[in-house]
């Protein structure tokens, strides 16, 4: 039986009966010279916390897959305490972000070496913690094609997902170069269905994502909500054209709260913008009950697992 490494421990698919935010993060650090607000912190906590456990009581919030990895300031303690608290579980995650925020562990470092070093934490813990990792990610790039440290990490993440059985979610920065990204990990062996690619709501094309779904790979739109980027009208158009081309069962839908500034009690739409709004709109454009399970519930399970049953669904 599959089943998903969480914070807390093994989780079986079966005990997860409620929605899964599928890229998000709750403690990370990402702060540059440019940016002093890309974080989440103790100082944070207990309003993460108290997102989660609120969302868990009025929509069923069963699982958050927690995107921070190596160089992000991931704080494997800290979800653990959030998991706990809020009674919701939650996957880590391990990998290498992009090219800028790449720790110098990767300098120099061989392909071989990389996949050493994330097999390390997902069959022995993550540092001290005795914490595996049930993901790898969000492993990224930027541009049409990974740059050369990008495509060590990426290639390493592949490596590593063959040997522990993991899946992988990228980072597709501002959602270009997700094909590429597709290319190089299926090139080093990994299966389509084991890849999810991330950030495609912030890439009005919807001729990439039906060849991204159509090749096995899972199409993220997992920024809703940050309507800087993007509106969430052309996110429900394109989640809609995906359905409609008979691809509802490689869509993952999340939020991406990656800086204190998203959180409700500091005025951002928060881990909830999925719930209460744009899962409305979804709905009034004629999704039914089953669609909707399907695409938050069904989808990063299979994910997660490998199981790779593929399931059709019309809006």
């Amino acid at each position: 039986m599959h089943t998903i490494a969480t914070v807390t421990g093994p989780l079986a698919p079966s005990l997860v009966t409620g929605p899964v935010l599928a890229h998000e993060h709750i403690a990370l650090d990402l702060r540059r010279d440019s940016d002093r607000e890309a974080v989440l912190d103790a100082r944070h906590t207990e309003q993460v916390t108290d997102e989660l456990a609120s969302l868990r009581a009025e929509f069923g919030l069963s699982l958050v897959v927690e995107q921070t990895c190596r160089g992000m300031g991931r704080d494997t303690d800290a979800l653990a305490r959030v998991s706990v608290a809020s009674r919701v579980a939650v996957v880590a995650a391990t990998g290498w972000y992009y090219e800028p925020f790449h720790p110098d562990e990767v300098d120099g470092a061989g392909v071989e070496q990389l996949t050493d070093t994330l097999v390390r934490d997902i069959e022995h813990g993550i540092g001290t913690t005795g914490i595996r990792p049930g993901v790898i990610g969000e492993v990224g790039s930027h541009g049409e094609h990974p740059s050369e440290p990008e495509r060590r990490t990426l290639t390493a993440a592949a490596h590593a997902a063959l040997r522990t059985g993991l899946s992988v979610a990228t980072h597709a920065h501002l959602g270009v170069g997700g094909p590429a990204q597709l290319g190089l990990l299926t090139a080093a062996g990994l299966a389509p269905h084991r890849v999810a690619v991330g950030h495609q709501d912030l890439l009005d094309d919807p001729a990439v994502h039906r060849a991204l779904a159509a090749e096995g790979a899972y199409v993220c739109l997992d920024t809703i909500g940050k309507n800087h980027y993007r509106s969430d009208t052309t996110r429900l158009r394109l989640l809609l054209a995906l359905i409609e081309s008979g691809h509802a069962d490689r869509v993952l839908l999340s939020c991406d709260v990656s800086r204190h500034g998203y959180l409700t009690g500091e005025g951002g739409t928060g881990y909830g913008h999925l719930f209460r709004s744009f899962l409305p709109r979804l709905r009034a454009a004629g999704a039914d009950a089953d669609l909707i399970d399907l695409i938050t519930r069904r989808n990063p399970l299979r994910f997660l697992t490998g199981t790779d049953t593929r399931e059709k669904s019309d809006a």
